[in-house]
């Protein structure tokens, strides 16, 4: 399978900017490690499915009286997933690792179920959730069509009355939602919802909006499980008794109990429609995922999926010990934390462990990079910040082909934080930009600036007198402690004395939201398909892990929150405004051409090494999972990949 399909995209946004195709299943050969509806299924391949089959856990409720058929349970049309290697065995427990309620995306990305979704490949986005859609001739409204008989874990009906819940009482409820979500909006103004029936609905913009699909699949969203969450909303809810269900549950207002409900990660009572939802709740060691009976998936003979029946994640203190875990044996599939400066061990020890390594492909345009804080409270610092040749010189002075060879074992290619080669959008210039090894240069700036006195010490002195130091704040990281050693050596040289703080990443979270940082890093994932989270490239939103905290508040909120960006940067948000309703791919693509071009000149985001391989550790016997993928935050991997029909071969 061609990993990289650029044509795909741009042909599926043409069309339904323009309204050409229905968006269904329009597949015309079958792919492994792909889904189908099951009449497209069934066109393709010439075969009936007319019987379906469950696992033995299950079979055994069903004879107990304690759940319907599995007939009853699977919806009209099921989505039917042809497995990468072969159909599966059912049972098992799937054991994996993780750092906490923090670490949360890790299941997430495993379990995940949208409207629509991006297939394996990341080459186009199909309907999940939703059976079909279609877009108007002026690309202003998607029409969606659920799934006729799709139901809740719980065995209620999943219908419009739910997408309904989600937009009108949650979205537009002010104090569950008080800024209404970026991405749903064209130049400020809201998308409108209407219910047509009790599957079929409509979202419409005030103008074309053809990226929405991508975002869709990336975000998610309109799904919401009213019947059991009403109970926790003041307007189904006397809000007396809510206060007093509130206070029991050591809340202080309702919108906190609600919140609490509605979290999937710490609610086992709360319905869903994946394949594995929460069995309890977490425990000081140990959160399970347990098999949803009512998941809407098969496989072409007609088993419903997933085949696994439960996944654990054992808590532990750091990444390094899931890392030893994967080295031990210990873990059956994990992507997740498993680190490449781990590759020579994790190698060495497959035969003892029983595992095999794979190395999928990245979208990472910077596994590592640096962001100082435009919106930095320190005011002299904010004025070095925002001055292009002080980045430029924290750029020039770090030696890229070392942290390749020492932290990345010389598997990435040293490059500025851009978009990776094999985007559609990719900009060579972006790439090389700033991104030598030049220390001299590097000082020249510096000294051109103003920095030229130094401290007894050595480390230049800042305008007012002081030393001229910086913090990288960063989420605890094993990979980013090692680069950050190196970053701080590499800036030191140039007289920039650098302190080194790691913080548990909901507190790191907390502090990037607020600005509350001085340098921070991440990794610029999201660098193949960027139009479906710019993310890096625009502040449009905010997140962990971004140089624009309050540039990005100040455009959610219309600018009344945040910092208004000067002109350069604003000048980016204006880009995105305009590409979000441009209907014309060549179009889109010369206006994504405009940022790269302001980043290029800026550089906010100081790259380090880029493309280096995910490593996937994989049990012998843990079977459907690809030898070669994509692996990017905004397929949601593992999730691309399909985890329902991965199994224990037996």
């Amino acid at each position: 399978m061609k990993v990289w399909r650029s044509l795909v995209i741009v042909a599926l946004c043409l069309s339904l900017t323009l309204g050409l195709i229905s968006t269904g299943f329009t597949a015309e050969r079958m792919v492994k490690g792909e889904q189908y509806n099951l009449s497209d299924y069934e066109r393709l391949t010439g075969k009936k499915i007319t019987k379906f089959n469950e696992a033995p856990q299950l079979a055994d409720l069903v004879k107990q009286g304690k759940l319907p058929p599995v007939e009853e349970r699977l919806p009209k049309e099921p989505v039917v997933i042809e497995p990468w290697e072969e159909i599966g065995q059912y049972g098992g427990t799937w054991k994996r690792a993780w750092l906490g309620l923090a670490d949360g995306a890790g299941p997430f990305k495993i379990a995940y179920e949208h409207l629509v979704r991006w297939n394996a490949d990341g080459s186009d986005v199909v309907p999940n959730i939703v059976k079909s859609f279609e877009v108007s001739k002026d690309g202003r409204t998607f029409t969606f069509h659920l799934r006729e008989g799709l139901k809740w874990s719980d065995g209620t009906p999943f219908t419009t009355d739910d997408v309904r819940f989600w937009f009108e009482d949650i979205i537009l409820n002010k104090e569950l939602t008080p800024t209404f979500p970026s991405w749903l909006t064209i130049e400020g103004k809201p998308c409108t919802f209407k219910v047509k029936d009790k599957y079929t609905f409509t979202v419409s913009f005030s103008k074309p909006n053809a990226i929405f699909p991508m975002q869709l699949a990336y975000f998610g969203g309109f799904v919401a499980p009213s019947h059991y969450l009403k109970q926790f909303h003041p307007k189904y809810t006397d809000p007396k008794k809510l206060e007093e269900m509130a206070k029991e549950a050591k809340f202080q207002f309702w919108y906190q109990l609600f919140g609490f409900k509605n979290n999937w990660l710490q609610n086992p009572e709360l319905p869903s429609l994946w394949a594995w939802k929460l069995g309890s709740a977490p425990t000081a060691t140990l959160m399970v995922l347990e098999r949803n009976p009512y998941y809407w998936k098969i496989d072409p003979a007609g088993n419903q999926l997933p085949y696994i029946d439960r996944i654990t994640h054992e808590l532990v203190q750091d990444a390094e010990i899931i890392n030893m875990k994967a080295v031990a044996g210990e873990i059956d599939m994990q992507m997740r934390h498993i680190k490449l400066q781990n590759y020579t061990l994790l190698m060495e020890n497959r035969d003892k462990g029983k595992y095999r390594v794979l190395r999928w492909t990245t979208a990472s345009g910077s596994d590592y990079m640096l962001m100082p804080n435009q919106n930095v409270k320190d005011p002299v610092l904010k004025k070095l910040f925002q001055d292009r040749r002080f980045r430029f010189a924290l750029s020039l002075a770090i030696n890229r082909q070392e942290i390749n060879q020492l932290v990345f074992l010389g598997m990435g290619k040293p490059r500025q934080a851009s978009l990776i080669s094999a985007s559609p959008y990719y900009d060579p210039l972006w790439e090389k930009a700033y991104a030598e090894y030049n220390p001299k240069k590097a000082n020249q700036l510096l000294d051109e600036i103003g920095l030229s006195k130094r401290d007894k010490d050595g480390y230049r002195l800042r305008p007012d007198g002081k030393t001229l130091a910086l913090t990288i704040e960063f989420a605890i990281s094993p990979v980013a402690s090692d680069a950050a050693e190196l970053v701080k050596k590499y800036w030191e040289a140039i007289g920039i004395k650098v302190d080194i703080k790691q913080h548990e990443r909901s507190l790191m979270y907390t502090k990037t939201l607020a600005g509350d940082f001085e340098v921070t890093t991440w990794g610029m994932d999201r660098a193949f398909q960027p139009l479906a989270d710019p993310l890096y490239l625009v502040p449009y939103r905010q997140e962990i892990g971004t140089w624009h905290p309050l540039y990005a508040l100040w455009y959610m909120t219309g600018g009344k929150g945040g910092e208004e960006p000067p002109g350069v940067v604003r000048q980016l948000q204006k880009i995105w405004d305009v590409i979000k309703v441009t209907t014309k791919p060549e179009e889109r693509k010369r206006l994504v051409a405009q940022i790269t071009k302001i980043h290029r000149e800026n550089i906010w985001m100081i790259g380090t090494v880029g493309e280096s391989p995910a490593l996937v550790v994989v049990k012998n016997n843990f079977r459907n999972v690809p030898e070669k993928l994509v692996s990017d935050d905004i397929l949601r991997s593992p999730g691309n990949a399909y985890p329902q029909v991965f199994f224990f071969k037996k």
